[in-house]
């Protein structure tokens, strides 16, 4: 079976810094798969070229036997990824509901016109929106705060949105960059369920970086560890996060 995502001798310099050089992953489907390496690795860099944010110099990025290679960022969303920040990227002064119905524009389309003369279709599109963005609402429990601003929802639901609008672009492939960040044990513990829920729930294939290896440990059924912008280590969770070199890069020993 072809992998959904495939990655081939990934690389990107700047001003002579190789900052990724040879990157490879394959991620099948259904995959919920963990990037992790020592701060300054290159994982980031990593989601900004499988984004489209920044182009690599060398190799391929194949998904689901597409070549999105150097293309925008708009259209690598279109073909099916999408992702989250390590620092939350909401509009925060649009409702929680309008933060999902904002991820819903890139299948729910009316045209300008319709729009400004509030044509049929401009009131069809924005009820199938409504009806769809609610739903999403409801698989994080934030349907209760739909009208609530963004920017008042608590830390941990602010997340939850975040990845609920990530969903709403309906992709094949979710990249969560650091989805732990800022939260306690509880609020972690939490995350995992979800995340797992969001796994099984809508058959979604998942990459996520995160330095919360309890969190790393309890979900990755595969990792990969960057170190200095390549890769240290490969396979299996409890094979990667045993292995000597890792525990070294990590430690610093």
């Amino acid at each position: 079976m072809a992998a959904l995502l495939d990655v081939k001798n990934l690389g990107i310099s700047f001003g002579g810094l190789r900052a990724v050089n040879g990157f490879d992953i394959s991620i099948e489907q259904g995959e919920l798969y963990g990037l992790i390496g020592p701060n300054g690795a290159g994982k980031t860099t990593v989601f900004n070229l499988l984004t489209g944010v920044y182009k690599p110099d060398t190799g391929k990025i194949i998904l689901d036997g597409k070549d999105i290679t150097g293309k925008k960022t708009i259209d690598i969303s279109k073909a099916g990824i999408a992702r989250t920040f390590q620092n939350i990227r909401l509009f925060k002064q649009l409702s929680v509901l309008d933060n999902v119905k904002a991820g819903l524009h890139n299948h729910h389309k009316y045209s300008a016109i319709e729009g400004v003369l509030r044509l049929p279709r401009y009131f069809k599109v924005e009820k199938e929106m409504n009806e769809r963005a609610l739903e999403l609402l409801k698989v994080f429990e934030l349907e209760e705060h739909a009208d609530v601003l963004a920017s008042n929802l608590p830390y941990g639901e602010q997340r939850k949105l975040e990845i609920a609008r990530a969903l709403a672009t309906d992709p094949k492939l979710l990249l969560l960059d650091e989805p732990a960040a800022g939260m306690n044990p509880n609020e972690t513990g939490s995350l995992m369920e979800m995340i797992q829920l969001v796994r099984e729930k809508f058959h979604m294939t998942i990459l996520l970086i995160e330095h919360d290896m309890k969190l790393v440990s309890g979900i990755c059924e595969k990792l990969t560890v960057l170190n200095f912008g390549e890769v240290l280590a490969q396979g299996k969770t409890a094979e990667v996060l045993n292995d000597p070199q890792v525990i070294t890069a990590y430690l610093g020993e």
